[in-house]
């Protein structure tokens, strides 16, 4: 019988439903759900057992917590004094996964969002683990902006920027080449129907619904490609698969609950810290297939611009600061951890809540001492705590 090596997280407060239809588009090509393990991450407000029932009724494994089921959980593992580091009612609960897988030694995850679908025509689960073991040739796409936008195939028709890129790097001059990969540790796979744009760019596309007139189909999209080293990506967390090596520099940002309400950049950020730590060790980011449906749900796109505004003028530096730290280093965590110190130390008073930087640095400290608590982290030596004399 096989063990479960892949977790699959899920941040769900609606429509947990589409777990279904992931389970069946994997059987249907053959994929063995043996191998997955689902994590939904809700709230206590919710339906925990529903969910508990509906994986029952799957026939697959998996856990559900809502927060009193994690605050049980950070008791049980003794990291309670960590469980800041996984904010309240933000989608960067996904940060509680990452523990759970680290804490259980999958091999690999996955990020699914619950508004989602998979195409049936793509097998989801095994397109994600054929990436991270391929090797071979790929497109590379650079810019003179050191950005890749990854709607950059069709972008001269539908002119879209994905949701955290920065507006300063638009209007960018896109290259592109061949290049080999031989070691993927994240699998990005796009979206078709809403795209994953922030509210000013909503906006301007003239909706009013969070949701974004201009939609996106697979025609938008072509051959798999990885973004230059030395060039940045959004990474979105809704349709992700990773290797465990990459968890220290995978942090999702304390987002939302935070004395400034900076919102929504968890997955922006976390995959800044992916790339650069990814091209000091010689990894890739392949993006494209597998495509799934995004089906946003309507909501204010005030409420969207609410959440972003604290955090714009950040999104537009945040790269710059990371942006050849850890240069040195052989590990995740040692990326990961010079990448903190810089944040920590940087002087960001002339950003409009400049000072939310050095809060992420110093959470992204102690997000690799909880990760050293549950498992040992290479590369890593936790601050040890000393008494007052």
């Amino acid at each position: 019988m096989t063990t479960a090596d892949i977790c699959v997280v899920v941040p769900t407060i609606r429509e947990y439903e589409c777990i279904r239809a992931y389970v069946a588009n994997a059987r249907d090509h053959g994929f063995g759900t043996d191998r997955l393990h689902f994590v939904l991450v809700t709230e206590d407000f919710c339906d925990a057992d529903a969910m508990r029932g509906m994986l029952d009724d799957l026939d697959v494994s998996g856990r559900v917590f809502d927060e009193s089921d994690r605050e049980a959980w950070y008791d049980e593992q003794g990291v309670s004094e960590y469980s800041h580091l996984v904010p309240a009612a933000s989608h960067a609960q996904t940060s509680f996964g990452l523990l759970y897988l680290w804490n259980n030694e999958f091999e690999y995850g996955f990020f699914i969002d619950d508004d989602t679908l998979p195409h049936e025509d793509h097998d989801f689960f095994g397109q994600h683990m054929a990436n991270l073991a391929y090797e071979g040739e790929v497109e590379r796409v650079a810019s003179d902006e050191q950005w890749v936008n990854v709607l950059y195939e069709n972008a001269d028709e539908h002119g879209l920027y994905p949701r955290g890129y920065p507006y300063a790097a638009m209007d960018e001059t896109v290259e592109t080449d061949t290049t080999t990969v031989d070691h993927v540790v994240a699998s990005q796979g796009l979206w078709t129907n809403v795209p994953d744009l922030d509210a000013v760019r909503i906006l301007m596309d003239g909706d009013l619904q969070g949701q974004a007139q201009t939609r996106t189909g697979a025609d938008d999209f072509g051959e798999q490609f990885v973004a230059a080293e030395d060039n940045y990506l959004t990474v979105c967390s809704m349709n992700l698969a990773f290797r465990r090596e990459v968890v220290p520099a995978f942090y999702q940002c304390p987002m939302d609950d935070n004395p400034w309400n900076v919102g929504r950049f968890d997955d922006i950020w976390s995959g800044v810290f992916l790339k650069r730590a990814a091209d000091v060790l010689g990894g890739q980011v392949l993006n494209g297939d597998p495509l799934c449906e995004h089906n946003k749900a309507p909501r204010s796109t005030f409420d969207d611009l609410t959440n972003e505004v604290a955090g714009l003028e950040c999104n537009e530096h945040f790269w710059e600061v990371v942006d050849g730290e850890g240069a040195d280093a052989d590990t995740y965590a040692g990326v990961m951890a010079a990448m903190a110190d810089a944040l920590v130390e940087g002087e960001f008073d002339d950003y409009q809540n400049g000072e939310f930087l050095n809060y992420v640095g110093e959470y992204c400290l102690d997000w690799l001492d909880c990760l050293d608590e549950l498992a040992p982290v290479a590369g890593h030596e936790p601050v040890t705590a000393t008494a007052d004399d």
